[in-house]
């Protein structure tokens, strides 16, 4: 360990707008000793972080033969227990999710060559069951692409339905290995739309579960008050079986509270949605980008409900569209305040992944490496910071509660509330010499009907509905807190009323 001199003392001082004299630096200095006898005894103790159970190797960087669509960032064959609700089950990982001996990149080159030394707690919950880890899915630069083309290896994730364009992100080699058939099930991670958006874009089924439901122990994050883990899916049925692996409190994420546990979602699976109320929301079609051929495809696939037994019928909420507009400061500022406190903040009494810490402490001189699509948050938010002193992140965090307040109101008159997933279907990955302007668009321009549900926690699946132009649209179903067992019984029924390819 390394601690302070007088004149490093005076030049904290400086960054902390204090102006000390050599003379009180010495006396600051020789006071501190007792606290930097505590350090030394911090350091001396062993860290308290979950055992790894499950062997494993390392894996081995992917191949081209077996990388098609750039999806696959590290290949592994983890095998979990003998038996369990995932034996026989392969699951690829996002790459901001820690395995243990296995490289993370989390999509960056300031953190590429990291090996984490634990498994996330729904790492080892897969195991547990008996799933094996086929590999690590390629991620958008620190998660933050709503596209698929600012991973920092080049290598943009292509959509399997149509090569050259986005699968969506920031979980992107997820929603693309699970389309391909090369796995039945990944896990994402979602901020503003990160497990729906490549699911809409490849035609798979994508859950952002309840906030708080599934633990984020292990997972590098973004802000803590709007990250989720989730399951992605080649059918809701694998869906809901990957939940109720992964659901239920740990221990370790304070932010589980009142979080129920050993639901087994797959049993609501029966394709009767009888006697369900299914709200239309009107503010989720029409948004100035929409294209009219998603709405028109979400519009035929909600009247289906009708001939399945539901009511449906149109809702209004106005504060929808303000969603995204709230969501910003919060994941703005609260984006540049995480960062600068190495990638995990201080004030919750989480697991904190230490090494991780570790690796990217002085990341702010590699700065220049940064996506555009990153750089452009940050540049904003360390701005609004040093200028409020992040009373908008306060404001928006206060308004966030009346918003949630209007949805469920709203649930408390429809069983689910229903519209497009995005306003739009995949677009065209940009070329490599690409504006910033362009990259910015097509990394931020999908999530004016998802970003609202990450500050309001609601659950949100998204089922393909329907292809327009060879490409899928989404449809987004949003549930009461923790009441992801309607949320799976809509979306199974709806899957189970037809193949969405022909509609």
């Amino acid at each position: 360990m390394r601690f302070p001199s007088a004149d490093q003392i005076i030049d904290v001082g400086k960054q902390l707008g204090m102006t000390l004299s050599r003379i009180e630096a010495e006396d600051y200095l020789e006071s501190m000793a007792p606290l930097i006898a505590s350090y030394k005894t911090v350091n001396s103790m062993t860290d308290e972080k979950p055992a790894v159970i499950h062997p494993r190797t390392t894996g081995h960087p992917p191949q081209p033969a077996e990388n098609a669509h750039n999806a696959w960032y590290w290949k592994t064959e983890i095998t979990g227990a003998p038996s369990g609700k995932l034996t026989g089950k392969s699951i690829a990982i996002k790459d901001n999710v820690c395995v243990a001996g296995v490289p993370m990149m989390n999509g960056a080159s300031i953190l590429e060559g990291y090996v984490p030394d634990i498994d996330a707690t729904i790492v080892s919950r897969i195991l547990d069951a008996g799933g094996e880890i086929s590999g690590k899915t390629a991620c958008e630069y620190f998660c933050f692409s709503g596209g698929s083309h600012t991973n920092a290896t080049g290598l943009a994730v292509q959509n399997p339905w149509k090569s050259g364009y986005t699968t969506g992100g920031s979980s992107s080699g997820s929603g693309a290995v699970v389309a391909a058939g090369e796995v039945e099930m990944a896990i994402g991670c979602d901020q503003a739309g990160s497990i729906r958006i490549p699911a809409s874009f490849c035609g798979i089924v994508g859950l952002k579960p309840t906030f708080g439901l599934v633990p984020f122990s292990g997972i590098m994050p973004i802000e803590m008050t709007v990250d989720h883990a989730g399951p992605m899916t080649n059918n809701v049925a694998n869906n809901a079986l990957l939940l109720e692996v992964i659901a239920g409190s740990d221990g370790l994420d304070p932010r589980q509270i009142g979080v129920p546990s050993n639901i087994e979602y797959s049993k609501a699976l029966d394709g009767n949605v009888s006697g369900l109320t299914i709200g239309v929301l009107k503010e989720g079609f029409g948004h100035p980008n929409s294209e009219s051929d998603v709405d028109d495809k979400v519009r035929q696939a909600v009247s289906r409900f009708e001939k399945l037994g539901a009511t449906v019928r149109d809702i209004s909420i106005s504060e929808h569209l303000v969603g995204p507009a709230v969501w910003t400061p919060i994941s703005v500022e609260g984006t540049a305040d995480q960062m600068n406190g190495n990638g995990f903040g201080t004030n919750w009494k989480g697991l904190y992944d230490t090494n991780l810490i570790d690796r990217l402490a002085g990341w702010e001189s590699r700065s220049d490496e940064i996506s555009d699509s990153l750089k452009y948050i940050l540049l904003l938010g360390q701005f609004m910071l040093n200028q409020y002193g992040g009373h908008f992140y306060g404001k928006a965090q206060n308004i966030a509660r009346r918003i949630t307040a209007a949805y469920d109101r709203a649930l408390g008159e429809c069983d689910v509330i229903v519209m497009p997933t995005l306003p739009i279907k995949a677009t065209p990955i940009p070329p490599p010499d690409a504006s910033i302007k362009l990259n910015i668009q097509r990394a931020h321009e999908m999530f004016a009907n998802t970003a609202v549900f990450n500050i309001t926690g609601h659950p949100a699946i998204t089922v393909p509905c329907g292809l327009s132009e060879g490409l899928p649209v989404g449809l987004m179903i949003v549930g009461k807190h923790f009441d992801e067992t309607v949320v799976y019984k809509t979306a199974y029924a709806f899957e189970q009323s037809a193949d969405w390819k022909t509609l």
